[in-house]
């Protein structure tokens, strides 16, 4: 089986061997240091030349470990992600919440993972970790393979998509994203008046119950739903 350079590194699968002086860093290596490259600056930090440095050797250099910048990216996605969760419950609800919020969670950690151009299905180890872990929650469902794999993908694409909305939030301070939202609620109730927007309106002026612990992005109540719509095709079969 043919198989990119880079996914023959990171499988450990040997390919021909390159002409050259044996190679002085691991891939690993490279990838940590685009990821600090990419957590301290955003993925336009990143470039061949600014790992190359950061790493202490020439920029063609790099490219006797990675042939292209997508290549790069593969070998960041494998580095920030890390191994997949180990998923917890008797249930296929409480080990999907558990999936969710760690996938949540590292893309909290590194929010320019949402700007990487998604070319193709991910086949590096620890992606394919991931999803193995989110199928194995279904294990004891009726659902099908196919089914199991949307169901997957419906919260993965959730997830993604929560974050997406607040990744600006991300690189704010507690301070300057509290006073973001005050002001866009301000803004909001001026702008959405009754007459038309009444829907919008409503929700804005609708009181909240302070016995129930709502998360500041609404980020549990929405993935509550999403495995409520999975919860009734499982129901159903």
């Amino acid at each position: 089986m043919e198989l990119p350079r880079v996914l023959e590194q990171l499988w450990g699968v040997e390919g021909p061997a390159r002409p050259g002086p044996k190679p002085t860093f691991q891939l690993s290596d490279i990838g940590a240091a685009a990821v600090e490259l990419a957590d301290a600056g955003g993925l336009a930090a990143v470039s061949m030349s600014k790992v190359a440095s950061a790493l202490g050797f020439t920029t063609m250099s790099l490219y006797r470990y990675v042939d292209s910048k997508d290549d790069l990216y593969t070998v960041m996605l494998e580095h920030a992600f890390g191994e997949a969760p180990v998923l917890y419950g008797d249930d296929w609800r409480s080990r999907m919440i558990t999936w969710a919020e760690a996938f949540r969670d590292g893309l909290r950690a590194h929010p320019w993972i949402l700007q990487v151009p998604i070319a193709e299905p991910p086949l590096s180890p620890n992606q394919l970790g991931w999803l193995e872990s989110a199928l194995q929650a279904f294990h004891d469902t009726p659902l099908t393979a196919d089914e199991r794999l949307s169901a997957m993908l419906l919260v993965n694409i959730y997830v993604r998509g929560a974050l997406q909305l607040s990744v600006h939030q991300m690189t704010q301070s507690p301070e300057q994203s509290a006073e973001a939202g005050r002001l866009f609620s301000e803004r909001l109730r001026y702008l959405a008046t009754e007459d038309r927007f009444p829907a919008i309106a409503a929700g804005m002026q609708q009181p909240r119950d302070l016995g129930v612990d709502y998360d500041a992005d609404g980020f549990a109540d929405g993935l509550e739903t999403i495995l409520d719509g999975i919860q009734a095709r499982i129901t159903n079969r």
